[in-house]
């Protein structure tokens, strides 16, 4: 029966994630819009475009590499779609625990990039290609500061010794806001500011959107997809949107309300839930949605210098400073 449920569980969760993405990314383009006085797209286009697409005829193009293009769209889901299945759902711990651990979602995460970055070059157009290479040139930039906030928070964690410190149960069920000193609070500040930087990078979205770049290279690596392959794309990058806010939740900001309120059994549980999807919308909003209102689009260089450089100085300047608190806490 635990295989049974465990099977229910993770449909449950992928078809949840996948319909909060999409929702999400609607509640993303109407609020762009309105920020941009804009009256903008209703909430429920994702929808509308996401079964357009599979509608549509899926081309492969003559020249491409047609196992590897035809490919890369599954594999891009599927990553996306089975790191939520290592993360927490609120009260809900991961589906997965025990069977992985934060790091691989980190390798989970980039695996959609990096097919993207593989359909490009399959495809055989030069404007795909030369996203694919910017794909790659920005996942080596800001993979090593995500890294680093991570680490920071495991070490920390280990430190206390409450458990695991690389499982993401542990990490939700344990926050380091109150078990740490004033170093800590303010190298964990930084770590979370920096992993909001990450965000939308690992996302792709503006202003770090330099692999598509339609302005430039006429949609970049997607240029040549079209139809189930564009549409499980799309699907990819929502459910991904709401894997990286679920990650930041679950590193920085993993409390519940149904406790403090006093509210216990299935009303605490679907309280807390609630909860968690308003601050996956929150940390998306912030991270996503308002500067990619704000801002314009980097260049490659000012992409892989400030990530290399202030980004990972900062990431490293928060993982001192945790190691100081350590210190003086003992």
């Amino acid at each position: 029966m635990s295989g049974v449920h465990l099977v229910w569980q993770a449909a449950a969760v992928m078809v949840g994630s996948g319909v909060v993405g999409l929702v999400y990314k609607g509640l993303d383009r109407k609020l762009a819009a309105r920020m941009q006085a804009r009256v903008g797209p209703p909430l429920r286009q994702p929808f509308l475009d996401l079964g357009k697409l599979l509608m549509k005829e899926t081309v492969v193009p003559r020249d491409a590499v047609g196992w590897l293009f035809s490919a890369m769209p599954f594999l891009a889901a599927v990553a996306s779609f089975t790191a939520l299945l290592y993360l927490p759902w609120g009260p809900f711990p991961p589906i997965l625990r025990g069977y992985g651990d934060a790091v691989l979602v980190l390798y989970l995460l980039a695996v959609p990039a990096l097919a993207m970055a593989l359909g490009g070059f399959a495809s055989g157009s030069p404007l795909a290609t030369v996203g694919g290479q910017r794909e790659i040139v920005m996942l080596m930039s800001y993979e090593f500061p995500l890294a680093v906030a991570l680490v920071g928070v495991v070490w920390r964690l280990r430190a206390l010794e409450v458990g695991p410190a690389f499982s993401l149960a542990t990490i939700s069920a344990n926050p380091l806001w109150t078990a740490v000193g004033p170093l800590g609070v303010f190298g964990l500040a930084i770590l979370l500011g920096c992993l909001l930087v990450v965000t939308p990078a690992e996302l792709s979205k503006i202003p770090f959107d330099i692999p598509e770049a339609e302005t430039e290279i006429a949609g970049g690596l997607m240029v040549e997809y079209s139809g189930t392959y564009l549409a499980l794309f799309y699907l990819a990058d929502a459910v991904k949107t709401v894997a990286m806010a679920a990650l930041v939740v679950t590193l920085f900001i993993p409390y519940g309300i149904a406790a403090p309120l006093g509210v216990k059994g299935v009303g605490g549980q679907v309280l807390d839930v609630a909860f968690f999807l308003v601050k996956v919308f929150v940390v998306m909003f912030a991270a996503v949605t308002t500067v990619r209102v704000a801002m314009a689009r980097f260049k490659v260089d000012q992409v892989v210098r400030g990530f290399w450089l202030q980004i990972t100085a900062a990431a490293v300047a928060g993982l001192v400073l945790l190691v100081l608190d350590k210190a003086v806490m003992g």
